[in-house]
């Protein structure tokens, strides 16, 4: 498996987690779900989003698909950064993990998205 496909995969999965298991999910993220309401939010935008979004990007051969993938990890990137600034969050090994896969997992998808005139890799 390419790191595109790896990338595209990692996402689809982590959103996968946030369907089936939205209380899990969102206590390991530091987000309580308490409420039927914060465990439908929780399903819908971390786990759906997601898991669309990257099973999107392993079936389509479009690069855009592996742009879309690449793009959304590092802005989750940035997001985390810039919060770490403003918000002051407890940073303990989750964050830093989370951290590092969003940028490695965006880098990749970016770097392995077929150029305009190539075939994407299967």
């Amino acid at each position: 498996m390419d790191a595109g496909r790896l990338s595209s995969a990692a996402l689809m999965v982590s959103g996968a987690a946030g369907v089936v298991m939205p209380v899990r999910f969102a206590t390991a993220l530091d987000l309580p779900p308490t409420t039927g309401r914060g465990r439908a939010e929780t399903r819908a935008g971390l786990g759906g989003t997601y898991t669309a979004l990257g099973g999107w990007a392993l079936v389509s051969r479009a690069p855009a698909a592996r742009t879309a993938v690449g793009v959304t990890w590092l802005g989750a990137a940035a997001a985390r950064l810039v919060s770490m600034k403003v918000d002051r969050p407890r940073t303990d090994w989750v964050f830093w993990l989370s951290l590092g896969m969003e940028v490695g997992l965006g880098t990749a998808a970016l770097v392995s998205r077929p150029r305009p005139g190539e075939l994407p890799a299967d």
